[in-house]
């Protein structure tokens, strides 16, 4: 009995220990599923954020430029100087490029040469290029010291005793002692005293003979020293007024047959790379040769223009004849190209502050401005001034943006 008793004692417990076992387990299940649920709402969070997210690259994107438009504000633009100019087709010439020189036109340019012989001094400063008026003494030529004499005081003596023989001779003839034949070569020889005397007497000084400027203008060339000895007639110097100046072109027999439709040229000069049009020059056309030059393989092409002052006479130019008129051309200045490795580009503005990088195909080209084949069209707006600042922008929008990501 008490056996039976005891089994259903330990029976009991067991129950109770199952029972307790069970809801304990049943209560981790669900607190388990309610952590899980947890998870879940913010695992849904965590996406809405991600969406959100999204959404603000989306808006992001829409506001950027495209990929390839160099953006540039108006007030940026404005301060590096950038100017826009619409395409608007024209007239245009074609072009002969080839190399020239600029000379001095006849009858502007004088030669003085030494009225005596003896030996050069330079009145004052005297350079290449000084200013000088007509009838200042440039210099001045003295034989004072040397054998042969002052010939000042040599051709004032020659007169003198002139004078004399040609007064002896009239009395002479008067009483018919001395022929008229003899009385005329006395006049004649007093008459030749005479002038060579009065031609230096006017500048002589005690420092010498004084040598003046024929013209006003400039001094083109000084040929002779300080300290020089020169005979009668020897070039001292080249005075040049400038006022009008010749522009002589060397063409290539190849171009022959358009020599006769050239009508006007441009030319640059090295000195300060200004392009100068005859055009605006007063300039024409004087004559194109109708055989090759003394080299034999270029023709001399000369045209006459109106100096600004700012040319100098006797320098090396590019010159760029104007031959045939085109219409319906489309050209630009030289500064809006750039060039990358042989090709050339220019930017166009496709609104307020978006600029565009565009290759083009050269044409003809006359010094100012150059023909577009291709590459723009009419009423585009093409960069004409401060292209390479707009080139440099672009660099610097090209550079990635510095990131903390790792």
């Amino acid at each position: 009995m008490k056996q039976y008793l005891f089994v259903g004692l330990i029976a009991l417990f067991t129950l109770g220990s199952c029972s307790n076992k069970s809801a304990s387990g049943h209560e981790e299940h669900s607190h388990s599923h309610e952590t899980c649920n947890h998870n879940h709402e913010g695992g849904s969070h965590k996406h809405e954020g991600d969406s959100h997210i999204h959404e603000n690259d989306s808006h992001n994107s829409s506001d950027n430029h495209g990929s390839d438009e160099i953006i540039l504000s108006p007030e940026k633009a404005q301060a590096i100087g950038v100017k826009v100019e619409i395409v608007r087709p024209g007239t245009f010439h074609q072009v002969i490029k080839t190399g020239g020189q600029v000379l001095t036109a006849q009858g502007d340019e004088s030669t003085v040469v030494a009225p005596v012989s003896g030996v050069v001094a330079f009145r004052g400063t005297l350079t290449e290029g000084g200013a000088v008026s007509k009838g200042t003494i440039l210099l001045t030529l003295s034989s004072r010291h040397l054998a042969t004499g002052d010939q000042v005081q040599r051709a004032r003596t020659d007169y003198e005793i002139a004078q004399k023989e040609y007064e002896r001779m009239k009395g002479l003839a008067a009483s018919k002692i001395v022929s008229e034949k003899e009385l005329a070569q006395a006049r004649q020889t007093f008459e030749n005293a005479r002038l060579a005397y009065q031609a230096i007497a006017d500048n002589s000084s005690d420092k010498g003979v004084g040598v003046t400027a024929p013209i006003g203008g400039f001094v083109k060339n000084l040929l002779v020293k300080e300290g020089d000895y020169v005979e009668i007639g020897t070039p001292l110097a080249t005075v040049a007024q400038n006022r009008n100046l010749y522009l002589r072109a060397d063409v290539s027999q190849k171009y022959y047959a358009s020599l006769a439709s050239i009508g006007s040229a441009n030319f640059r000069t090295p000195y300060n790379n200004k392009v100068y049009q005859l055009a605006d020059m007063k300039g024409r056309l004087l004559s194109y040769g109708k055989n090759a030059g003394t080299d034999g393989h270029y023709i001399p092409v000369t045209f006459e223009f109106a100096n600004q002052g700012d040319i100098v006479p006797g320098s090396y130019v590019e010159v760029y004849l104007l031959s045939t008129p085109m219409t319906n051309v489309i050209s630009l200045p030289h500064t809006a190209l750039t060039e990358e490795q042989g090709s050339y580009f220019v930017y166009l503005q496709v609104d307020d502050e978006g600029y565009k990088k565009q290759l083009v195909t050269l044409g003809a080209d006359n010094g100012e401005r150059v023909q577009i084949l291709s590459g723009v069209q009419q009423d585009e707006s093409v960069v004409t001034q401060g292209a390479y600042q707009v080139k440099l922008a672009s660099a610097a929008s090209a550079i990635p943006a510095h990131t903390h990501e790792h």
